[in-house]
């Protein structure tokens, strides 16, 4: 690796790695996300590899281990290029095939292509997919495209070309200006400024004038994956956001602070960090300009509480990671009580993306108030899910039909929630609602990280309030009271209404706690852990109404309000279902109609489950 020490040597370097690149003819790219290691995809790219290798096909044709392409239902799944040839749930005996159909030939695998739900048929290239057609992927387009392990194929695809334009050709005021005019918001939770974030800490008196810059890949949200996918994928992204982000505020010194269950983001980031400092990108004296930064990796420990900037904080510092009160903002006194400005992973990858497009370039993409794209981790009772990159102001409705493809098994859809645990729960009636910071406040819920939870008619809406209260109970810091007692009580009031034990007075007192706990929590954490409840009570009052007063659970979700019974006439004696219960409760003989012994009855459900003949009846 050689140091590169001005713009002119990496515009030179970055022809010689394109060049390199262009003597392939064809590239193979198999996705190496956490979701397809999970499903062996290393055995599928070690097929490629001796596929490619047995047939002389080494010179000609280019082999990568890329990040997640977003698709994860699919996987594990590669892509064929130039053409775009996507292929799913692919086995390493299926290589060969695909070899000698689509990189030696110019045909496709029909078998192996994505099938579309709606009319049956094969669609082969990837940008044809419903799933990618109606995406906008500004930030993880490289990902598919790239080694994250790598540095030369980032700077192939004109990475760090932006981070020269702001060393040499751009004030600090005028890289503020840019982020200002694009209209960028924190990707991390509530969508604050991003530009006026980064003006206050430039502005921030400093006694050394020591600045620091952090990233939050601190991602907790059930169900959400977009940091975690985004540093494993594309981490020098990330670095640049970064690097140009110290040059605008002053920095010296930054901090990436990351889950210790994402050890792939970590794993790939400590590369990217090595070779970067090693091509001269990060470090001292960078590219030559004079500007000295660096960047620390910290591995937390797993609290959803360190999402919280100065919990977070606390916790690069080697302390309790709980929240402090924000009298003095961060921007002014921080980590090790110096100014620092916190933005997530999304945040920072955007930056290098709007000095490459231009401000007014960026912000022709989303609406008034909310600019660029969003990315969400799609999951739940969703066909398609994984990760979708979409522009500010496509609607609810889009994401999960058009992008999704709707509920399975031809189920209804019943609600979707957003922003994790601190979001709410948005009915069909609301579906046509723009997805931007705002227009989701609005509503109720609020953009958060981008967790996106799908439910369909078989999902009770008040075990989903207590799902997230018992989360939030257990990550709560229990530094203030509201927070800690508050959810303690909430999850109480809740826990009796799903056993059928609630009454409507309670149900009066667990909004008024909600609301308490809303307005008089000492962080984000404890001020937005009542959306749930107050999004489920605004929307879905009649099925908190029905287990209280008719000891009645819609979507057969709450076991203590919930009977099963076998249907004799429909009942064959097939014995599954008495072979399959665990408590032993199914009594009868084979070919004769089976009962349940209720007081036995554990309320499972696999018989239920295991019935074919719909025999079993869920009341």
């Amino acid at each position: 690796m050689t140091r590169i020490t001005s713009p002119a040597a990496l515009e030179q370097f970055r022809q010689e790695a394109q060049a390199k690149r262009e003597r392939f003819k064809m590239g193979v790219s198999v996705c190496g996300g956490t979701g397809c290691q999970a499903q062996e995809c290393k055995d599928v790219f070690e097929a490629f590899r001796t596929a490619i290798h047995d047939g002389g096909l080494a010179d000609t044709v280019e082999l990568k281990l890329t990040g997640c392409h977003g698709f994860c239902e699919m996987g594990p799944l590669a892509v064929i290029h130039p053409a775009g040839i996507f292929y799913k749930r692919i086995t390493p005996e299926d290589v060969p095939s695909i070899v000698e159909k689509s990189v030696l030939g110019d045909g496709v695998v029909e078998e192996l292509l994505f099938e579309n739900p709606l009319d049956g048929g094969k669609v082969a290239e990837e940008a044809a997919i419903p799933f990618y057609a109606r995406q906008n992927r500004m930030v993880l387009g490289m990902n598919g495209k790239i080694d994250p392990q790598n540095i030369d194929d980032y700077i192939a695809q004109g990475g760090y070309a932006a981070l020269a334009k702001a060393l040499f050709e751009m004030e600090p005021e005028d890289i503020i200006d840019s982020v200002e005019r694009a209209g960028l918001r924190g990707r991390g939770g509530a969508g604050f400024p991003t530009a006026m974030k980064w003006r206050s800490c430039r502005a921030a008196q400093s006694s050394d004038g020591t600045r620091y810059l952090l990233c939050n890949a601190d991602e907790g949200d059930p169900g959400a994956y977009m940091d975690r996918s985004l540093l494993e994928g594309n981490p020098h992204a990330v670095l640049e956001g970064m690097v140009i982000g110290a040059r605008a505020i002053g920095a010296t010194e930054g901090y990436i602070y990351v889950r210790h269950e994402y050890p792939l983001a970590v794993e790939n980031l400590l590369v990217a960090l090595d070779q970067a400092r090693l091509y001269g990108l990060l470090g001292n004296n960078i590219l030559g300009s004079g500007l000295d930064f660096d960047v620390k990796v910290s591995v937390g420990g797993g609290a959803f509480v360190c999402g919280e900037s100065t919990a977070l904080m606390a916790s690069i510092e080697g302390r309790i990671g709980e929240p402090r009160v924000k009298h003095v903002h961060t921007v002014e006194k921080g980590l090790f009580n110096k100014p620092t400005n916190l933005n997530n992973v999304e945040t920072w990858a955007n930056v290098p993306l709007i000095l490459n497009e231009g401000a007014d370039a960026y912000a022709a993409t989303g609406t008034e108030s909310s600019k660029g794209t969003k990315i969400f981790s799609l999951v739940g009772k969703i066909r398609n899910t994984g990760l979708v990159e979409v522009p500010m102001g496509i609607t609810l409705k889009e994401i999960v039909y058009d992008i999704g493809g709707g509920m399975p098994e031809g189920k209804d859809f019943k609600a979707v929630q957003t922003g994790g645990p601190s979001g709410g729960c948005i009915p069909g009636s609301l579906l046509d609602t723009p997805v931007d910071f705002d227009r989701l406040v609005d509503v109720g819920s609020m953009m958060g990280s981008g967790g996106m939870i799908v439910m369909d008619e078989e999902t009770c809406m008040v075990d989903i309030a207590r799902y997230f209260l018992d989360f939030l109970s257990e990550e709560s810091c229990g530094k203030c009271v509201p927070c800690r007692e508050g959810l303690k009580q909430m999850l109480a009031i809740v826990s009796d209404i799903a056993e059928g034990e609630g009454t409507r007075d309670q149900l009066d007192l667990l909004l008024e706690t909600a609301e308490v706990v809303r307005d008089t929590s000492l962080c984000g954490l404890g001020q937005t852990a009542s959306n749930p409840v107050l999004s489920t009570i605004r929307y879905f009052e009649d099925e908190y109404i029905e287990h209280i007063e008719q000891r009645k659970c819609r979507a057969g979700v709450c076991r203590a309000l919930i009977t099963y019974t076998i249907d004799a006439e429909l009942c064959n004696g097939c014995m599954r279902c008495l072979k399959a219960c665990p408590s032993k409760a199914i009594a009868g003989e084979k070919k004769k109609s089976h009962s349940i012994d209720q007081q036995n009855c554990e309320k499972c459900g696999i018989c239920f489950e295991v019935c074919e003949f719909n025999a079993v009846t869920r009341m």
